[in-house]
């Protein structure tokens, strides 16, 4: 008898824990036209969303001038913020709510990466600041990006004022993972107490400029101003690839955490340049989830059109009531690398 209950209830275990696996490639709907946003005069990068007490919608995202050319995503581009009453749009630009304020800071030159989130009744808006020469160049300018880190900005509303720090929430540690530089910041709180970050990190093994590899840090702290404390292992490996993810968004669902990262070449979903998902028992150790693959690099918009993209990155999502509702991602079309826009996808609801 005791044998037959324990066995019952590892069949439960295992039938909840099968309702909490995502499958995004079937949550994912066509898009409105509403749910593009451009900025005139801009190449539009990033972009995350939070709604406000009145149900407002804020999205920050990274701009910087379209006739500087891509690459000056390193050099000139600075956090802005668009206000619409629906999640999936039309978007208004607001302000810049991260703008440069002289090289001689860590971030004046550059904000970058934006992860907006609401930890009680403050907001915390995570990003990537550097300073450099400020010369925008044709190819990467590489004082500027390997100058990159962490910060967080604070505020009483998504409106602002944002009050940012004198020094980095996170810079690099000699020897570490991030030795060279890093960026690309998502944080969640924890079901335990603390909050939880992963960060893209870059070595100092590889041929400079460039360093690497390139890989993921998970750190962790009790306050979301930090400090937060450097876990050893690094996480989103692919063996045999120096370069395998980045862009992580993060966030703790019904029973685990979970991720959604760009996979450069497949080597997760299979199928390519893709969005994939991960998942964690615990936030330091993760791995491909049951339905891995989010989307492939193939937009499909609710005028029945299909749209072929060359980029499909930065993948953000608007969670309500826990659950995601939106999947917000750069894009740019084949071809259009200058013609860069956010993209509001609209999610199926699922109920794990």
């Amino acid at each position: 008898m005791k044998s037959h209950f324990f066995t019952v209830i590892t069949l439960l275990a295992t039938a909840l824990s099968a309702l909490a696996d995502y499958d995004f490639s079937k949550m994912i709907q066509p898009v409105p036209s509403s749910a593009r946003f451009e900025d005139p005069g801009y190449i539009v990068w990033c972009g995350t969303v939070v709604r406000d007490e009145r149900g407002k919608c804020h999205l920050f995202y990274s701009r910087w001038p379209r006739k500087l050319g891509h690459y000056a995503w390193v050099t000139h581009s600075e956090v802005a913020h668009a206000v619409a009453d629906n999640p999936l749009g039309p978007y208004k630009f607001v302000d810049v709510a991260l703008p440069a304020r002289g090289k001689e800071h860590w971030d004046g030159l550059c904000t970058h990466n934006p992860a907006v989130v609401k930890f009680g009744n403050k907001y915390y808006l995570y990003y990537m600041g550097n300073t450099g020469d400020g010369k925008a160049m044709p190819t990467l300018n590489w004082s500027h990006r390997n100058n990159q880190r962490i910060g967080v900005a604070v505020a009483d509303t998504p409106a602002g004022p944002w009050t940012r720090a004198d020094t980095p929430l996170i810079s690099p540690t000699p020897g570490f993972h991030d030795a060279l530089c890093l960026a690309n910041p998502s944080v969640t709180q924890r079901p335990d107490g603390g909050y939880l970050m992963v960060y893209k990190a870059v070595g100092d093994n590889g041929k400079k400029p460039f360093g690497g590899p390139v890989v993921h840090v998970v750190a962790t702290s009790d306050s979301p101003t930090g400090p937060f404390k450097k876990q050893p292992d690094p996480v989103f490996t692919s063996k045999g690839s120096s370069f395998a993810a980045e862009d992580p968004f993060i966030w703790y669902g019904s029973d685990r955490y979970w991720a959604i990262v760009k996979d450069f070449s497949g080597n997760f979903t299979r199928a390519g340049t893709s969005l994939a998902l991960f998942e964690s028992a615990d936030g330091f150790t993760w791995k491909p989830a049951v339905h891995t693959l989010v989307s492939t690099l193939d937009l499909k918009w609710a005028d029945g059109k299909s749209q072929k993209l060359m980029k499909l990155e930065r993948p953000q999502l608007l969670l309500e009531n826990g659950q995601p509702s939106v999947l917000f991602c750069a894009a740019a079309p084949a071809g259009k690398l200058n013609d860069s826009f956010n993209v509001q996808i609209p999610l199926k609801r699922a109920d794990p």
